[in-house]
């Protein structure tokens, strides 16, 4: 037996002595607050019960001197305040989440959560610990955001919570509903993001502050294409993908997904009346990296990793994306720094920096008055240096020669007075754990009141000149605002290569333009890592792929055909997606400059065989609610019985439906349509928001092409028990997958392809109870290669369409 085994019997044998019951749990060592392995709750030297369940992590102890030591000379806590600050340090963190607050249904979906779930939830035990009832953050606008005491691990474990569970897991993949840390919801809102604006994420992923930025931009759903867009930029290309899909849940036109280092992002140019600018953010969020040991509640293993070094090696790194960022942003702009740290060397160092250096240029905003009921502390004005070692700074002249490779001079506060006053870091906001039951962090936010000084007297270059390797990296201004790039001098031969390679980029860029192809940037611009992209080809304005589609859907006049565009320049286009003008504008002007991950949403997809219903192209549920304004034609008012029924079954006949709407595809042609629900007021008990689904009309059915998380969204909505529904679902899914492995063996083996379709038809009528009535000419090979790819593969795949499959990884396996 072991030494570790030998102190292990030992410990329970004392704790069954004292009476404590050891049981088989191994013995963890805890500090004031921590929790045992078990879901045991530990009490504290006053003998009371600390609510919370353990997240796991068992074998970390919840201590580290040096951080005790550097945090209370700091004094960032309050005087009497250090053990509450500590204590809550050591309890989980309480699970949160958002309601998307753009949708129409998220009024619907709040009611559901209090009137159903919640109060479920009411007088439950788990694990021996009251649950305790859902609360909405006080500080976030219209109850769209609630906090409850079950961690993770609970939610996910405990059978009586499985219910609550899958709903958070459906809605999140729907994009209903965010589960988001509280303090990460801050910096979009202190964004005070309108429609209009043009927005810069530049550390984005993995996209939960992202998702709230698309939500502002749709304010108003009335409006499908807002004039404002999101960048969201990242550094690492795989996490980038895991952005995409955060962002593809939420259906927007508007958002663009790039893959670049924050500190070095291009400059990006637009087109305005015929003549290049540089393109110029509203609004620009920078979360940057930082030690993160606001999260110790949740990243436990911050508590044995945690070290003043983590701070120091960062600072640079987040002041160089701060600066980046205000050279990028438009005067009387916005910016918000954000850290989940609470160390003053990551935080108000690389403020006083970035305001010492921008000589007026830049201010902090006072936002005492916003987010009413966030308990927030102010910005620190004085604060001191520590190494790893615990050795202590607090000027720069007293560091060492060899230390200042660690220690920089913009890491200590400001010593004179009057630009230290001038500066108002007291403007800044720290959030404590211990005040608001929430992680730690910090927020400040800048508003650019004229040019950077290093911007000023620049001359006006609407065509930047080719870079060099070696060249430093071109920064600019609007002309706007009164300034533009700085360009040393070149010599005479110089000028003259440049010219030439200018006349071949330029040659290059606008035969690229005429095409509407905005594919990677050639390698010798940048070197490329990760995934090879495919280009972003914009359809041209007399393509013939089009008017079917226009005419068969009778689309509007205004419809903005030119924003529409594929991924592939040869063979046929399999997928039509859709992306607003302003970003069409950024596409085309930058393609050779920036490396583009993801863009648009999904608005058409082929259907093989498909012209013989009319339109080669069936409408796609992901780009529904952006299309809808524009269609004229097939369109199918339900009442929400039809609407059930459509949800429910996987391909009804007609004769199921209500008379008034048997009447209404009478005489439709096949093909793809528009299903609308509008609810009704005289009958508050019904759902009360507008639904609109894709469907397909057939010969004697009428279905409807949704994912399944959407389909089980819209039947909660309803009242509808879905719970066992969804385990059906699943083995009915299981059994569709088989038929389709089946049949693909069977066509692989020579055999009649039409009889087997007519024969999988056949068996999947009868899993619903229902006798086919259709000859093998009547059945349509278009409904059931439809029943096979679009309800199965789309609930899994049509909510991104990066052309890699696979690239995505888990939203579930990553913090924000």
């Amino acid at each position: 037996m072991g030494r570790r085994a030998r102190d292990r019997r030992r410990q329970q044998q004392q704790r069954q002595e004292r009476g404590g019951g050891g049981g088989g749990d191994q013995a963890v060592r805890a500090g004031p607050g921590e929790v045992k392995r078990g879901g045991e709750r530990r009490a504290d030297s006053s003998g009371t019960s600390l609510q919370g369940w353990a997240g796991g992590y068992p074998e970390i102890v919840k201590e580290n001197e040096l951080f005790e030591r550097y945090y209370r000379e700091l004094g960032i806590v309050p005087a009497g305040e250090w053990d509450a600050f500590m204590a809550a340090l050591r309890e989980p963190l309480p699970a949160t989440l958002r309601i998307t607050g753009y949708r129409s249904h998220a009024k619907e979906i709040l009611h559901c959560l209090k009137e159903k779930y919640f109060r479920e939830l009411q007088d439950l035990e788990v694990d021996g610990q009251k649950v305790e009832m859902p609360q909405s953050l006080s500080w976030y606008p219209e109850e769209l955001a609630w906090h409850t005491n079950l961690s993770r691990k609970i939610l996910r474990k405990s059978p009586q919570l499985e219910k609550f569970h899958q709903f958070l897991v459906s809605e999140t993949e729907c994009g209903n509903i965010s589960r988001q840390e509280a303090v990460s919801m801050i910096p979009p809102l202190l964004l005070n993001v309108s429609p209009h604006h043009k927005i810069l994420d530049m550390c984005a992923a993995p996209g939960s502050k992202t998702a709230q930025l698309i939500e502002m931009l749709h304010a108003d759903m009335n409006v499908p294409f807002p004039n404002g867009f999101v960048i969201a930029n990242d550094v690492d290309n795989k996490r980038c993908y895991l952005l995409v899909h955060q962002a593809k849940r939420l259906n927007s036109p508007c958002i663009m997904v790039v893959n670049h280092d924050a500190s070095s992002i291009p400059n990006l140019q637009i087109d305005v009346d015929g003549r290049k600018e540089i393109l110029f953010y509203d609004r620009i969020l920078c979360d940057v990296p930082c030690s993160g040991d606001g999260t110790m509640r949740k990243n436990i293993d911050v508590w044995k990793k945690w070290t003043t070094q983590n701070g120091l090696q960062l600072h640079g790194l987040q002041l160089r994306i701060a600066t980046r960022g205000v050279e990028q942003l438009a005067e009387g702009g916005r910016m918000v720094y954000s850290t989940c740290s609470l160390n003053p060397i990551e935080n108000e160092a690389v403020i006083a920096s970035l305001l010492e250096k921008s000589q007026g240029a830049l201010e902090l905003a006072d936002v005492s008055s916003e987010l009413p009921g966030l308990k927030r502390m102010p910005g620190i004005t004085k604060w001191k240096v520590m190494l790893k070692d615990g050795q202590w700074f607090e000027e720069w002249k007293d560091v060492p020669s060899n230390r200042q490779t660690q220690i920089r001079p913009t890491m200590f506060p400001v010593k004179d007075e009057e630009k230290l006053k001038a500066m108002n870091l007291e403007r800044c906001l720290r959030i404590l754990p211990h005040h608001q039951n929430t992680g730690g962090f910090f927020v400040a936010v800048l508003i650019k009141k004229s040019p950077m000084p290093w911007n000023k007297r620049q001359p006006k270059v609407h065509q930047k000149l080719p870079q060099r390797a070696g060249d430093t990296e071109v920064t600019a201004a609007n002309s706007g605002n009164g300034s533009d790039c700085i360009i040393e001098e070149p010599t005479l031969a110089e000028n003259e290569e440049s010219e030439k390679m200018q006349e071949l980029q330029n040659l290059d860029t606008e035969q690229s333009k005429k095409e509407g192809v905005c594919g990677p940037p050639p390698s010798k611009k940048m070197k490329l890592f990760g995934f090879k992209e495919d280009p972003f080809v914009f359809l041209p304005e007399d393509d013939p792929l089009f008017l079917p589609i226009q005419k068969f859907y009778a689309l509007d006049p205004s419809f903005p055909k030119m924003n529409l565009l594929t991924r592939t320049q040869e063979g046929k286009k399999r997928q039509l997606y859709m992306v607003s003008k302003e970003l069409r504008n950024v596409l085309l002007n930058n393609s050779e400059k920036m490396k583009v991950i993801n863009t648009g949403i999904k608005v058409w997809s082929r259907n093989s065989d498909g012209e013989q219903f009319g339109c080669a192209f069936r409408l796609a549920q992901e780009g529904i609610y952006t299309l809808y304004p524009f269609i004229h034609a097939r369109i199918i008012s339900v009442c929400i019985e039809d609407v059930k029924i459509l949800l429910t079954q996987e391909n009804p006949f007609l004769s199921k439906f209500s008379s008034e709407t048997q009447k209404k595809v009478k005489d439709m042609a096949m093909g793809s349509i528009v299903l609308k629900y509008d609810p009704d007021p005289e009958k508050p008990h019904d759902l009360q928001c507008p639904i609109v689904l894709c469907g397909w009309q057939g010969k004697t059915s009428l279905r409807a092409f949704v994912p399944k998380n959407e389909r089980l969204h819209y039947l909660r909505m309803m009242g509808v028990e879905v719970f066992k529904a969804k385990r059906k679902e699943e083995e009915l899914e299981n059994k569709t997958d088989e038929e389709v492995q089946h049949r693909l063996v069977q066509a692989e083996e020579g055999m009649d392809v039409e009889d087997k379709e007519h024969d999988l038809v056949t068996k999947m009528e009868a899993e619903i109870g229902e006798e086919s009535s259709q000859s093998p000419v009547e059945s349509s090979a278009m409904e059931i290669e439809n029943k096979i790819e679009d309800l199965d593969q789309s609930s899994k795949n049509a909510n991104t369409h990066v052309s890699q499959e696979g690239k995505d990884m888990d939203a579930s396996n990553v913090k924000d």
